[in-house]
């Protein structure tokens, strides 16, 4: 006779590592595409109410695949004997406020600098649509701490990414490979209107309201017929 609750454990344990392996991946690619430097940054992904995260102050090559660390909602470690990040406090407040299943924060360094110019990135791309609309800036606070997420939670309204004042960038998604591409996308943007703002005598040109709700609207038939 098979054991219902053992195969749901095993099942389970199963779940938690395949989603380390993927966290422990893309927070390598996050260091190959430039998007962090050294342990800046930190990357999660949840399953179920355990939320898979990387460790405070481990360089990403060093992570190990097979030894995951876990926290439950109220960050109590649950997984593992290294210490989660010590931005903990805005991936708990994302998993508690929205269905996100996965989160990616970075210092890129475009969208840094954008961070300190303005306090929301100017729509010079219909890929503002994807992310709900103009990207906000979240006031500045301490890194690590729960008033940083809360000015965090506030820009994240009816949006899925945000730039954190003088610090970076955080975007989250159904699955880890939808948050990290929605952050390379934000850091993109910033890009091009660093680069287009630079040009002496010109002004970018800005999509209206009405064209980004265009383009969120024919997003909704993109790629391929499911």
């Amino acid at each position: 006779m098979i054991d219902a609750e053992v195969v749901g454990v095993t099942a389970r344990s199963r779940a938690l590592y395949t989603a380390w392996a993927e966290v422990v991946a893309t927070a390598r690619r996050s260091t190959a595409d430039g998007l962090v430097v050294g342990t800046s940054g930190n990357v999660s992904a949840r399953v179920g109410d355990t939320v898979l995260v990387t460790p405070s102050g481990v360089p990403y090559a060093e992570l190990d695949p097979d030894q995951p660390v876990g926290v439950d909602l109220d960050g109590r470690r649950t997984l593992g004997e290294l210490q989660p990040t010590s931005e903990l406090p805005v991936h708990l407040a994302i998993y508690r406020a929205t269905d996100a299943a996965a989160v990616v924060h970075t210092h890129a360094v475009h969208a840094t600098a954008v961070s300190t110019l303005v306090d929301e990135l100017p729509p010079v791309h219909y890929m503002t649509a994807a992310l709900g609309g103009p990207v906000r800036v979240a006031r500045y606070a301490l890194y690590g701490t729960d008033e940083l997420a809360t000015h965090m939670l506030a820009a994240l309204r009816d949006r899925t990414a945000c730039l954190l004042r003088n610090h970076g960038t955080i975007a989250y998604g159904a699955t880890l490979a939808q948050a990290y591409d929605r952050t390379a996308q934000l850091e993109w943007m910033c890009r091009v209107w660093l680069t287009a703002s630079s040009v002496p005598g010109r002004t970018p040109t800005l999509l209206s309201p009405a064209e980004l709700r265009a383009a969120a609207a024919k997003f909704r038939d993109y790629g391929q017929p499911r």
